[in-house]
């Protein structure tokens, strides 16, 4: 019945994503911005505006900072081992060894454990009398506070995130690497080419678009992590593991003050787009030319 519509054929196939898009991103954003403007300190039913109150309220808060370090650190921290460990992984299981299955089975098996049943096991090992603390104090070494001290609580919640991530990533090298031209291998291993040689100069330029679209993946998840915060330690001790993502439920939810909690939705969404368009310009500059 298409062959009626003639060129607008395509757009109709469009559709139901625009539809979607619409419904659950375009809607909430510019229902999210237009919150930014109001005060609900007041009336929670009846908000007043305000302007760029909330905004300026927003950078003059030195709580807002400090989460946004974290939100960095995290990112910072995370993303390189989520998009080069990954891939390490993915060239030695696509290697032709035996048991290949299992291996994939038990590296992708984090993906599929809810991540609130991982934060709360991972919570369980890092108890001041868990596991890990046993084994520490077997070799002789101090109990450390993984969840209690300011200094350990955020890089104990980004192993958790890095050890559910893992496989996901890995499985989408995977098949990136299947792409890559079996002849070419066979090239270096003719010219003499090491293990590592051989996959500098051949796997990674040619599933680079992979690694953006991991690399811009891994970042976007990092800067709205929240389940494990939530479940660790509740943004604690000391604002230590609090991220933006926790500190706009903390104010939308816990405190009802929407306006404000609108004002950081809007700027992580910013923050958000420039991370991505500098993942996709490094990544592919010589696709997209400015």
């Amino acid at each position: 019945m298409f062959k009626y519509y003639g060129k607008y054929a395509p757009y109709l196939f469009l559709l139901p994503a625009a539809i979607v898009l619409v419904i659950f991103f375009f809607i909430p954003f510019f229902q999210t911005f237009l919150l930014s403007f109001m005060d609900y300190s007041h009336n929670i039913y009846e908000p007043a505006f305000i302007g760029l109150e909330n905004y300026i309220n927003l950078f003059r808060n030195p709580v807002f900072y400090k989460v946004l370090w974290n939100t960095f650190v995290y990112l910072f921290v995370a993303v390189p081992i989520l998009a080069v460990f990954p891939l390490f992984l993915a060239i030695l299981i696509n290697q032709k060894i035996k048991g290949v299955t299992l291996y994939k089975i038990l590296i992708y098996l984090p993906v599929i454990v809810s991540i609130v049943v991982a934060a709360i096991a991972f919570k369980w090992l890092y108890a001041d009398q868990g596991i890990l603390n046993y084994l520490v104090t077997r070799l002789g070494i101090e109990p450390v506070g993984w969840l209690t001290d300011p200094k350990f609580a955020l890089y104990s919640v980004i192993i958790v995130t890095i050890w559910k991530g893992i496989g996901y990533y890995m499985i989408i090298y995977l098949a990136a690497l299947m792409s890559v031209p079996k002849e070419l291998y066979e090239a270096c291993d003719i010219d003499g080419a090491n293990f590592l040689t051989k996959h500098l100069t051949v796997t990674v330029p040619h599933i680079m678009p992979t690694i953006a679209l991991v690399t811009t993946i891994s970042a976007i998840s990092a800067m709205k992590v929240f389940a494990e915060i939530y479940v660790m330690t509740k943004g604690g001790p000391l604002n230590s593991s609090k991220t933006i993502v926790y500190y706009i439920y903390e104010r939308a939810f816990e405190n009802l003050d929407l306006g404000f909690a609108s004002a950081m939705a809007v700027v992580l969404l910013i923050i958000v787009m420039g991370f991505s368009l500098i993942n996709i310009l490094c990544f592919e500059r010589n696709k997209y030319q400015l």
